[in-house]
């Protein structure tokens, strides 16, 4: 027993001992930061959506999380499904791996339309340029597509439309909301019955761009 208590002399173990304080410390960190981010996206969404009806379910530890809303008095849009993805922040020695492979954190709205909307435009995307480079960010034939590049906040978009209506209501929003802070890609696809957009879920920017982007979905569904 006191061979083994000579190892509190060794270097080795305030090594082993500062390496887990730090690790633990690290965790305490990134379980808050993670926590921040989740219910200040998923309160900025419902804060808007004002569901009748929500369903969380908790699909990865305290990096993913998933929603389903049912909002009330909505004759446009019968559910908004939520899915957030995070880094994980807690884990200091997965987070570098992680942040390789994934990069930033990730929030997808679906929006789907109800039973008796048919719009009458096609599909559109408005894609920020350097986030179309990477496989999340590109769609399918985009040779089917008109293509145009537009600055949004001083930032570049590509946006696909096979025609006008949703060419001009994209243009719309850019001109309505000038800043698109963590708008990385916005689509409607009538054939699939529903909207779509993807953003970066900074902590307290969600609700900056949720609310605006949202009612232009909605508005444009009603009108188109």
């Amino acid at each position: 027993m006191f061979q083994n208590m000579q190892i509190i002399d060794q270097p080795v173990f305030y090594l082993f001992l500062a390496v887990s304080i730090l690790l633990s410390l690290g965790y305490i960190w990134g379980k808050r930061r993670n926590t921040r981010i989740h219910l200040s996206a998923f309160n900025a969404v419902v804060d808007c959506v004002k569901p009748k009806d929500q369903n969380f379910t908790n699909i990865g530890g305290l990096t993913g999380y998933h929603a389903n809303l049912i909002p009330k008095k909505n004759k446009v849009v019968g559910r908004v499904d939520l899915t957030l993805t995070m880094l994980p922040r807690q884990s200091w020695l997965y987070l570098p791996f992680s942040w390789i492979s994934m990069r930033f954190d990730r929030l997808f709205v679906t929006l789907l339309f109800a039973k008796k909307v048919k719009p009458s435009f096609q599909e559109g995307h408005l894609i920020e340029k350097e986030f179309g480079k990477r496989n999340i960010g590109k769609i399918d034939n985009p040779e089917d597509f008109r293509l145009e590049s537009l600055q949004w906040g001083g930032v570049e978009y590509e946006l696909y439309t096979k025609d006008d209506v949703l060419s001009k209501g994209f243009k719309e929003l850019i001109h309505n909301v000038p800043d698109p802070v963590i708008v990385k890609h916005i689509a409607l696809v009538p054939k699939d019955d529903k909207a779509y957009f993807f953003v970066i879920p900074v902590s307290g920017k969600v609700s900056l761009v949720f609310g605006d982007i949202y009612n232009w979905i909605l508005k444009m569904i009603e009108n188109g």
